[in-house]
C-alpha cells in the first residue's frame, strides 16, 4: 500500500530530507565546516593611511575616531622612538569583509592622502645560495624582494696554521679598500668623519661592540624585544663604514652611528616600520644613511615617496643597486631612484662584479626609455668587515659595496666644517661631486657602471672648489666611445626611424627645488647638426634635487643620404629659489654634449620593428615566468626590452647586419611600408581592433613580415601559479600567462592562424641546431599552403606549473610549434617559445632560427630546410573555436593594460608626426578597448590581487561545468572545491539560504496541491450525494 502525503508535517520531512541530500551532496564543505564558520574570529590586515601634515599620533587617533564611528577598524598603536615626534601616518587594522568600504571612508577624509596596505619586506643575507622572494615555486614569507647573494671566505676568521695566516695577511692587503681609495691621506690629516651623524638601516649592531669608538645611538623598530644584531649584517656594514680594527678598517672611524634595527632575526620587515624609522632619521637631523636592501617594486608608494623625503631634508642616502647580474634590468629600489646614490660592484681588477645588477631603469618602460643606473661603482667582492661580536670576516655583494660609498661620503662630509657644511653639501651636490669625480672604466657600458669608479680624492677637490649650479648626468652621449655608450653606439641614427630617446638625470645643487626656466635647446656645432631634429620631455619641476630629461632624436627626410657625424649640445637654464640670505633666484645654465653617427637610411629588408607596447611586466601586475622550470624568479620584472633582457639578441641582430627599433605606441602608429619585419616576442597586453585591422593591410597589401615568438598561456597553470601572500592576506594570480595568447590568436585570426593552450617541453634539432623548447605553446590552427613543423615533446599541461617538467618517463607526442606562411604581399612566421631569446633564463639560444625567420619575412628568402615538402600542410589545420584558450573573467586586465579601458593615441616615442594623433591614415576618435566579462573591481593600489567574482560573473557551457572564460569549474563551492580567487564573505551562507528558500518554496506547493485536492474532493462528494 502507498502512504500519500496528508499533512504538512509530512510534506515538511519531505522538504528537509530533501534540502538535506542537496547540502549533503553538493556542498559538503558548507555544512562541515558551517559550525567553524560561526566561530571564526574576524580577519584583520594592517593598512597604512598617509595624511597631509604632521600631527601627534593622539591627534590623528582622535580625528579618525571622531570621523570614522564603523567598527571593523582598529588603532594600531607603535612603541618606538619616533613618537616623540609629529607623525604623517597611521597604522590601523581593517576588517576584511568590509575593507573597501571602510577604505572608502577613510580616504573622503579631508586630512587623509591615501590608504595603502602595510607592505612587509623580505630579504636574504649571508648566504651564497639566496633564492630571495621564492623558493622551490613558493613564496617566502613578506614583501617580493630579490635575493642579497654574499660568499664568505672562512679562511679569513681562522688564525691558526702558517699558511692560514699568510692567506690571512694577502687578504687583508687585498681586501683594504679604504687604503685603495686613499682614506689615509684624510685620516693624516685629521679627517676620521667626526661629527657626521651616520644612519645605519640594517640588522642592528651590539653594544659594546670593540670595533666600534662612537656608537651614539641603537634603536629598534621591529617586533622583536632586542636592540641586538643576532645575523651580523648590520654589524658588518658598519665596520665597512666606521671600524676601527686594524684588519678590518673602516673610511670613518670617529662618524657617530645611528643604528636602526628594521630587519628582525628572521630578515623581514614591514613598510610601517620604515616610515617611522625614516621620520625619526628627519628629526633627529641624520646626515647620511646606508640602506643596503632592495627589490624590483617602485609602486610601493609609502615608501618611495618617504625615501623622497628623506632626501629632501638634506639626508644623503646610499643604497645597493642589487644583486641580480649580470642579468639586465634588474636595478633594485630604492637604489633605482635619481635622488638616491645607487651602488653596483667591481671586484679588484676593476671588471664589473658577476653580482651586480645592471640597468637600465624600468619605470620608464614600455613607453619611454630607462634612465642610467647605477650612478657609481666600488669594490664589493670579498670586503672586510666586522662580525657580530669580534674578528673580521670578507662578504661579497652591492650590499657591501654600498657602505664602501657611505663611508667615502662620512669623510668627504667631515672635510668641510660643521657650521658651513650645509650650505654646501646636499644630496645633489654630493651625487655631484661623485660622478663627476669618478673614474670611467675601460670596458663595461653605462649601464653597468654609471659614471665610474668612485674617487675619494677627485671628489674632494670637486667640493673645494664647490659653487652651488645645476649639471646633468651623464653629461655626454657619444657615439664614438664604444662599448660605454652602448646600446647607442651599436646602431647609428638615420632618416625615417622611430625617435632614439635619451633619458638624462638632471641634478639640482642650488635647492631642493627647482624650475626648467625655459624649453631646452639643440645646438648643431656644424651645418650637418641641422638634420637632426630633437624634442625633449622634461620636468617641470625638479624634486627633491633632480628631474629627468628625455631627447627625443630623430634625423630630417633630408639627411636620407648623408654620412658622418654631428656634434653639438642640448642647454637648458634650471633655477631654485633664494637661499637664506639671498635675494636673487639661483640660476645654473647646463649643458649636454652630442656626438652622434648618421648613415643613409637602410633598405626596407634589413630593418626590424621590435613592439614594446604591448608588454607588461611586474609591477604591478603578477607577470609569471616564461620558463616553468624556473622556480626561484617567478616574476617577468626585467622589462622584455632590447636593452635590457634581449640586449644579446640586439647584438646579434646589428652584427647580422639589421637595424632594430621600437615601438612603444599601437601599431596605427608606424609605416609598414619602412620596415621587413614586425618582431612579436613574448607579449602580455590586449590589442585595439584598429591595430587589428591595420596590420591585416600591412601584411596582405603593404608586404610586411611579422615574426611571433609566443609563450605558454593556459589558465589551470594559472590557477596552480596562485600564491597567498601572507602580510596583505589576499591570493596573487597570475595576470596572464608567459605570453597573452587569446590576444595573440585575435590579432592573428585573419591569417588563420592559432595557438594552443599547452605547455611544452624538450629538446629538438633542425638541420643540425639543437634547442631547448621551454614551457612553450602549440599551434592549433593553420592554413592549408604553409609550412608547419612538429617534433616530439612532453605535454606538462596536466602536471601543473610548479612541478618538475622534464620526469623521465612522460610520454611524448608530435606537437606543431613553428609555422610559416605567404599570404598577399607578406610573410608570417610564428614560433611557440621566446625563452631561447631572453637571457634571464635561458637554457640554449635559437639565434639561428631567428635569423631564418627573418631571411624569411624580411628578404623573402625560401629555406630549404623550412620549406620542405615534409612539413608543408595539405589541409588546414583547425580546432572548434570553443576549444582555443580563453581569457580569464576574473582578473581586472584593465588595471595593468596600456589597451584595455585606454584610449589609442601615438606617444613620444613614436615619430614626430604623429605625437598625439590616432595614427596613420587614422583621423577618427579611437574608441576605449573593453574585454567581455571583465568586471570593474578596484584593486589595491596597483598590488595584483586576485579579485572576488559574484557566481553570475561565471558563465555555464555544458554538463562538465567547464567555463569558456576561466576553465574552472562551475560554482567551485558547489564541487568542494577551491577557488582561484578569494572567497566571498557571503560564500558561507549564501548558498545554505537559497536552499532553505527552494525547501520552503517547495513546501508551499506540496500545501497548495494539498488545498486543491481537498476541494475537488468536497465538490465530488457533493455531486455524489445529489446523484443518489
Amino acid at each position: 500500500m502507498i502512504r500519500r502525503l496528508t499533512s504538512p508535517a509530512d510534506v515538511f520531512l519531505l522538504s528537509a530530507v530533501f534540502a538535506s541530500i542537496i547540502l549533503h551532496q553538493f556542498i559538503p564543505s558548507v555544512v562541515l565546516n558551517s559550525s567553524i564558520v560561526d566561530k571564526e574570529e574576524p580577519v584583520f590586515r594592517n593598512h597604512i593611511i598617509r595624511f597631509f601634515k604632521y600631527k601627534e599620533a593622539e591627534d590623528l587617533r582622535g580625528y579618525l575616531e571622531r570621523n570614522i564611528n564603523s567598527r571593523g577598524w582598529k588603532w594600531v598603536e607603535r612603541h618606538n622612538p619616533a613618537m616623540k615626534f609629529p607623525t604623517d601616518f597611521a597604522v590601523v587594522a581593517i576588517e576584511d569583509c568590509i575593507r573597501e568600504t571602510l577604505v572608502g571612508k577613510f580616504e573622503e577624509l579631508e586630512l587623509v592622502k591615501d590608504v595603502s596596505v602595510d607592505f612587509s619586506y623580505q630579504r636574504v643575507v649571508l648566504g651564497e645560495n639566496s633564492v630571495g622572494a621564492f623558493a622551490d615555486g613558493k613564496k617566502r614569507p613578506g614583501k617580493i624582494f630579490t635575493a642579497m647573494s654574499f660568499g664568505e671566505d672562512d679562511a679569513v676568521g681562522n688564525t691558526s696554521g702558517v699558511q692560514l695566516n699568510l692567506r690571512r695577511k694577502l687578504m687583508m692587503q687585498r681586501s683594504q679598500v679604504t687604503s685603495l681609495f686613499g682614506a689615509d691621506a684624510f685620516w693624516s690629516k685629521g679627517y676620521t668623519g667626526s661629527k657626521v651623524k651616520m644612519a645605519i638601516f640594517d640588522t642592528g649592531i651590539r653594544e659594546n661592540h670593540p670595533h666600534f669608538r662612537n656608537i651614539k645611538e641603537r634603536t629598534n623598530w621591529t617586533n622583536e624585544d632586542t636592540l641586538n644584531d643576532n645575523l651580523g649584517h648590520g654589524t658588518f656594514v658598519a665596520g665597512v663604514i666606521a671600524g676601527q680594527d686594524a684588519e678590518c678598517l673602516g673610511f670613518a672611524p670617529d662618524a657617530e652611528i645611528y643604528a636602526f634595527r628594521v630587519f628582525t632575526d628572521a630578515q623581514a620587515s614591514y613598510t610601517s616600520w620604515f616610515l617611522d624609522a625614516f621620520n625619526y632619521a628627519i628629526a633627529t637631523k641624520m646626515d647620511v644613511l646606508n640602506l643596503s636592501i632592495g627589490g624590483p617594486d617602485y609602486l610601493d608608494l609609502p615608501f618611495v615617496e618617504k625615501v623622497r623625503e628623506i632626501t629632501a631634508n638634506n639626508i644623503i642616502m646610499v643604497s645597493a643597486i642589487g644583486n641580480d647580474g649580470p642579468l639586465y634590468g634588474t636595478l633594485n629600489n630604492p637604489a633605482d631612484q635619481s635622488d638616491i646614490i645607487g651602488v653596483g660592484g667591481i671586484d679588484y681588477n676593476d671588471h664589473i662584479a658577476s653580482f651586480s645588477s645592471r640597468g637600465m631603469s624600468t619605470w620608464e618602460i614600455p613607453h619611454g626609455y630607462g634612465r642610467v643606473k647605477p650612478d657609481i661603482v666600488a669594490y664589493g667582492r670579498e670586503i672586510m668587515g666586522s662580525k657580530i661580536s669580534t674578528g673580521c670576516k670578507s662578504l661579497s655583494g652591492t650590499s657591501v659595496a654600498s657602505p664602501v660609498v657611505a663611508g667615502i661620503v662620512c669623510l668627504l662630509v667631515s672635510v668641510l666644517h660643521e657650521n658651513s657644511r650645509r650650505e654646501v653639501l646636499n644630496p645633489g651636490s654630493m651625487k655631484q661631486a661623485l660622478v663627476e669625480g669618478a673614474s670611467k672604466l675601460s670596458g663595461p657600458n653605462m649601464y653597468e657602471q654609471g659614471a665610474g669608479k668612485v674617487d675619494l680624492l677627485k671628489s674632494l677637490e670637486i667640493l673645494k672648489s664647490y659653487e652651488p649650479r645645476a649639471s646633468i648626468f651623464p653629461g655626454s652621449l657619444d657615439y664614438t666611445d664604444c662599448p660605454y655608450s652602448w646600446p647607442f653606439c651599436r646602431q647609428p641614427l638615420y632618416a625615417g626611424a622611430m625617435p632614439v630617446i635619451f633619458n638624462v638625470t638632471i641634478l639640482n645643487g642650488m635647492g631642493v627645488k627647482g624650475y626648467v626656466e625655459s624649453p631646452p635647446m639643440w645646438n648643431p656645432s656644424g651645418e650637418e647638426g641641422k638634420i637632426l631634429s630633437v624634442r625633449f620631455t622634461y620636468s617641470d619641476v625638479i624634486w627633491p634635487w633632480t628631474g629627468s630629461l628625455a631627447l627625443h632624436m630623430q634625423i630630417k627626410e633630408e639627411g636620407a643620404q648623408f654620412s658622418g657625424d654631428i656634434e653639438g649640445n642640448v642647454t637648458i637654464t634650471v633655477y631654485s629659489p633664494p637661499a637664506l640670505g639671498e635675494k636673487n633666484p639661483r640660476r645654473s645654465t647646463c649643458a649636454l654634449l652630442l656626438r652622434l653617427k648618421v648613415v643613409p637610411t637602410p633598405e626596407r629588408s634589413m630593418r626590424i620593428l621590435w613592439d614594446q607596447f604591448h608588454n607588461i611586466k611586474y609591477p604591478p601586475g603578477y607577470i609569471p615566468r616564461d620558463s616553468l622550470d624556473v622556480r626561484n624568479d617567478i616574476l617577468d620584472w626585467h622589462g622584455d626590452h632590447l636593452h635590457t633582457n634581449f640586449h644579446i639578441m640586439f647584438n646579434m641582430l646589428r652584427d647580422a647586419g639589421y637595424f632594430i627599433e621600437t615601438l612603444g605606441s599601437p601599431f596605427t602608429c608606424f609605416d609598414a611600408n619602412r620596415y621587413g619585419t614586425l618582431l612579436l616576442v613574448d607579449l602580455e597586453d590586449e590589442y585595439f581592433e584598429e591595430e587589428i585591422q591595420k596590420l591585416k593591410q600591412d601584411v596582405i597589401n603593404n608586404g610586411l613580415g611579422i615574426a611571433v615568438f609566443a609563450d605558454w598561456y593556459n589558465v589551470n597553470s594559472m590557477i596552480n601559479m596562485k600564491f597567498f601572500d601572507d602580510n596583505t592576506r589576499s591570493w596573487w594570480t597570475p595576470v596572464t600567462g608567459g605570453a597573452n595568447v587569446p590576444a595573440l590568436n585575435d590579432l592573428l585570426a585573419p591569417f588563420g592562424i592559432s595557438f594552443g593552450d599547452k605547455i611544452l617541453n624538450g629538446d629538438f634539432v633542425i638541420n643540425g641546431e639543437q634547442s631547448r623548447y621551454a614551457s612553450g605553446t602549440d599551434i592549433v590552427r593553420f592554413p592549408e599552403g604553409g609550412f608547419l613543423h612538429r617534433f616530439p615533446f612532453l605535454d606538462s599541461t596536466e602536471s601543473g606549473a610548479t612541478q618538475n617538467l622534464l620526469m623521465s618517463g612522460m610520454s611524448k607526442a608530435d606537437s606543431p610549434i613553428l609555422g610559416l606562411l605567404e599570404i598577399g604581399g607578406g610573410r608570417i612566421a610564428v614560433y611557440g617559445d621566446s625563452n631561447c631569446l631572453d637571457s634571464s633564463h635561458m637554457v640554449s639560444n635559437c639565434y639561428w632560427l631567428l635569423k631564418k625567420i627573418l631571411d624569411f619575412t624580411s628578404k623573402k628568402r625560401i629555406d630549404p630546410v623550412l620549406f620542405s615538402d615534409a612539413a608543408k600542410q595539405d589541409k588546414p589545420l583547425n580546432i572548434d573555436s570553443r576549444q582555443l584558450p580563453s581569457r580569464r573573467s576574473d582578473v581586472n586586465f584593465s588595471s595593468y593594460s596600456a589597451v584595455v579601458g585606454n584610449e589609442l593615441i601615438c606617444g613620444t616615442d613614436s615619430r614626430f608626426e604623429v605625437w598625439g594623433t590616432k595614427g596613420y591614415n587614422l583621423h577618427i576618435r579611437g574608441k576605449q578597448r573593453r574585454l567581455p566579462g571583465y568586471p570593474a573591481f578596484d584593486f589595491e593600489r596597483g598590488m595584483n590581487l586576485t579579485l572576488p567574482i559574484p557566481p553570475n560573473k561565471f558563465e555555464f557551457s555544458g554538463a562538465n561545468g567547464e567555463t569558456h572564460s576561466s576553465g574552472s569549474k562551475f560554482l567551485g563551492y558547489l564541487y568542494g572545491e577551491e577557488l582561484d580567487t578569494p572567497e566571498l564573505v557571503a560564500s558561507h551562507w549564501i548558498i545554505p539560504v537559497v536552499v532553505a528558500a527552494f525547501g520552503l518554496v517547495l513546501l508551499w506547493s506540496f500545501w497548495k496541491v494539498r488545498q486543491k485536492r481537498r476541494r475537488r474532493r468536497k465538490g465530488s462528494g457533493s455531486g455524489r450525494s445529489l446523484a443518489v
